[in-house]
């Protein structure tokens, strides 16, 4: 690459270039095949899954927000329940509850590693309870690609009667002290939303747990609630069918997906060796492994910093500039405190950097020469 080329913030034609014969076919198998819709690729595909990351049971449907919905609405969420949300995220995690009819708690999440903080969610759940809300779950979000801290969470949410669900969105494929991400908590619900480490061509999303009786309601619940069969509906339900060809796509990615991973984890290193000295690097977790779904740095001045590496051809992204505490279609919802601190000031420092597997050593380089540079002027 030459010094001026353009640099990818995510590049997924490098991906493509690796695996493009192999998924032509595999899409080609799915459109001859007729099964547009839960083909045997998706049953294949939530076999792989599972036995990747351990889980008893992975259930694809339509897209990350909807594997919210399944598990909130096959535990019968509803009117009057308060489910604990971290308020440094996208807006998805909030919204899934919001669809129920309950009322989405915000928590400040910790400033090294932009997780749910455990001391906010205790305040939160107090904060639920003198508001006349039962709060009957908590859903910490593993931002960024790193398992939320659940050795701290979970004992908070057992001591107070909460379930667990972790949105992974962004970590599938991560672990967390031995444990992959996937088997933790109730459940856990991913995206594969193309720009996420294993993303498909569309949307698609999926859910894992180890409970088999909650897998068959969910499965239930994705096609329309049905019974026997799609006229026997014996609950409500929703249409959130994984299509044959996304999962075709999947099952090619995942095979790589290990590889990607690794390098993912050698490009963080060496971001973080080379910018701890002038930036506030991402905490890693004593036994967790990331899977990098975006590096994000802290820095004073953030917009000059982003004005000056696009002058000099590096992409940046800002992640996220407004809590959901604040945003317009959720400030009227609770807060453990009213003033999230932590997240607030994230909004105005965090700036992420270009990351995939296939960024080589000589254009991460010129990127961190631009933000030494950036900062030194």
């Amino acid at each position: 690459m030459s010094a001026d080329a353009q640099i990818d913030f995510i590049d997924l034609k490098a991906q493509r270039q690796r695996l493009g014969e192999r998924i032509d076919r595999a899409v080609m198998r799915a459109i001859d095949s007729g099964r547009f819709i839960l083909g045997p690729e998706v049953a294949e595909l939530e076999a792989q899954l599972s036995a990747f990351c351990g889980a008893g049971e992975a259930i694809g449907c339509a897209n990350g927000t909807d594997a919210l919905a399944l598990v909130l609405r096959a535990k019968n969420v509803g009117l009057g329940d308060a489910v604990l949300v971290p308020a440094f995220t996208f807006c998805a995690t909030a919204e899934a509850v919001t669809w129920l009819g309950a009322t989405p708690v915000f928590v400040d999440v910790l400033p090294d590693t932009f997780n749910m903080d455990p001391a906010s969610l205790e305040k939160g759940i107090a904060v639920a309870k003198a508001g006349g809300l039962r709060p009957v779950a908590a859903i910490p979000v593993d931002l960024f690609g790193q398992p939320a801290d659940y050795d701290a969470l979970l004992p908070v949410a057992e001591a107070y009667g909460l379930w667990v669900m972790c949105d992974a969105a962004q970590s599938f494929g991560a672990t967390y002290k031995g444990r992959k991400v996937g088997r933790i908590g109730a459940a856990t619900t991913t995206s594969f939303f193309p720009a996420k480490p294993l993303g498909c061509y569309g949307d698609g999303g999926a859910v894992f747990t180890d409970d088999p009786e909650l897998a068959a309601v969910l499965r239930s619940i994705r096609a329309h609630g049905q019974g026997t069969d799609k006229y026997d509906n014996i609950r409500l339900g929703m249409n959130s069918r994984l299509d044959t060809i996304q999962a075709a796509i999947l099952i090619e990615k995942l095979a790589i997906f290990s590889d990607e991973i690794a390098a993912r984890d050698r490009i963080a290193a060496r971001y973080s060796a080379a910018l701890r000295d002038v930036v506030v690097v991402p905490r890693v977790l004593d036994g967790s492994n990331p899977v990098w779904a975006q590096y994000t740095i802290q820095v004073e001045n953030r917009d000059a910093l982003a004005r000056a590496l696009k002058a000099a051809g590096v992409p940046t992204a800002v992640y996220y500039p407004i809590p959901l505490h604040r945003q317009t279609a959720y400030r009227h919802y609770p807060s453990a405190e009213p003033t999230l601190a932590v997240a607030e000031r994230l909004a105005d420092t965090v700036v992420s950097l270009p990351m995939h597997p296939y960024l080589d050593e000589a254009v991460q380089d010129r990127i961190v020469d631009a933000v030494n540079q950036a900062l030194a002027g």
